[in-house]
């Protein structure tokens, strides 16, 4: 039996999925029967069906079969880099487990099976129906305190809640403070909305009330942007006492505080929020991007009484309401523990890949928080992290440099990992070769 026989096989049904002959979501044959068709041997079949699984072609659905993937959606490639065949992505977060399509499936099944489709069909509440915010109300107040669900927002996700600020609140020029080191979405909507970004000074992601201080009287800030609890992407949890010094801030300057909790749900003990802390200054985003799926778009705000109906405006604007079947999807799972649990998974998850990477990376300096799918590796002064990014790319590997998440001019040299998603066996290897490299580079600049 020839070698490349399984290839040659894989390549076949490559073609038919690219040429459109196998459209997305098309089942495939099982094994044997495949084989069968084909004229080879099972093995062969297994090889070929492998094979069509590293290249990202098709996915596997425990109990149901395979299918044909949509190649338009790339499995975990994000920010600026194409996807590319055998390329492990460490750049995207895409938290996730193999139980996940069954969950899916669980849900929608639950839902046809409810009364009033109907009204998922209709245009839906701007800020969503009300017996859902109350739903999402209640699962937050473990983290914030009683929550009103007339002061809270369904939305698109959390990256559309940060936009729906800008929108709502923020007018074109108005300086907002920020960590030096933060997350990239900020920067985004940012830069639509011509606001400008003025870094902060702190400790590895714990911002410093004084220096906020400082900036208030040379800059003018109008709002500040945090992910006190688990910032993204350095990890960091702010202390109760750091918490409170930057609302004595906010206060004496009437700033507005953002504060973003995408990954607050992986920090088991946590200090009181912003929201607590300060409601009338503070705007709360909430997403289930992290702890469900990241395409599943639903987040929330909660905001100050007075905000609401700019944001609501503003809400009205864009997408007019979130899709009412996913924010459905999301209260149904709340109701009956599936977010809990999945948020449980999410940290046992993270705990694991993170003990992975102090075990591989053992001589680099690692910028973390211990339940969470993302680290930053600052490197040596002899270290460039171009070069860097450029030949873990040509060995298979993808890395993010620190360019979009740095305020700061120029970036720091610095990479970020982020492998929530990543299967061990790839991740490994992954992290592996980046030792190798950096261990590499060391010498080198020796």
């Amino acid at each position: 039996m020839p070698k490349r026989q399984f290839i040659d096989l894989a390549d076949t049904v490559a073609t038919q999925i690219a040429d459109g002959t196998l459209p997305p979501g098309t089942k495939l044959p099982p094994h044997r029967t495949f084989a069968d068709c084909h004229g080879v041997a099972l093995a062969t079949a297994t090889r070929a069906y492998r094979e069509l699984e590293r290249r990202g072609l098709i996915v596997g659905e425990r109990g149901r079969g395979m299918f044909v993937r949509d190649i338009g959606v790339p499995e975990a490639l994000g920010m600026e880099q194409a996807a590319s065949d055998g390329l492990i992505d460490l750049v995207f977060n895409m938290p996730g487990g193999s139980s996940d399509a069954e969950m899916l499936r669980a849900g929608l099944k639950r839902l046809a099976g409810g009364g009033d489709l109907d009204a998922m069909l209709r245009y839906q509440p701007h800020a969503g129906r009300l017996h859902e915010r109350r739903i999402i109300a209640q699962h937050s107040e473990d983290r914030l305190g009683p929550v009103d669900p007339e002061t809270l927002l369904v939305t698109s996700g959390g990256q559309h809640g940060l936009a729906l600020i800008a929108l709502g609140l923020l007018k074109p020029g108005y300086a907002i403070g920020t960590d030096p080191i933060t997350y990239a979405g900020i920067k985004t909507v940012a830069a639509v909305q011509t606001t400008p970004l003025v870094p902060i000074t702190g400790v590895d992601g714990v911002m410093d009330p004084d220096a906020l201080e400082q900036e208030c009287l040379r800059s003018g800030l109008r709002a500040v942007y945090l992910m006190p609890t688990v910032q993204n992407p350095l990890g960091a949890v702010m202390s109760e006492e750091i918490r409170q010094g930057l609302v004595r801030v906010a206060r004496k300057h009437d700033l507005l505080v953002i504060e973003d909790s995408a990954y607050a749900f992986l920090e088991t003990d946590p200090p009181p929020s912003f929201r607590s802390l300060a409601p009338e200054r503070t705007i709360h985003i909430g997403s289930f991007s992290k702890s469900l799926g990241t395409g599943l778009r639903v987040g929330y705000l909660i905001a100050p009484e007075g905000c609401v109906d700019r944001l609501t405006s503003a809400l009205r604007a864009t997408t007019w309401n979130t899709p009412a079947i996913m924010t459905a999807l999301v209260a149904s799972w709340i109701e009956d523990g599936t977010v809990a649990t999945c948020e449980e998974m999410r940290r046992q998850d993270g705990a694991a890949r993170q003990d992975l990477c102090r075990r591989v990376l053992t001589n680099e300096h690692l910028v973390c928080h211990r339940n969470a799918g993302f680290a930053w590796v600052p490197l040596s002064k002899r270290r460039r992290v171009d070069p860097l990014v450029a030949r873990l790319r040509e060995k298979g590997v993808a890395v993010s440099p620190a360019r979009p998440y740095a305020v700061t001019d120029p970036p720091p040299q610095a990479i970020r990992l982020a492998f929530g998603g990543v299967p061990l066996p790839d991740l490994k290897m992954a992290l592996e070769t980046i030792s190798k490299e950096l261990s590499h580079t060391e010498e080198s600049a020796e």
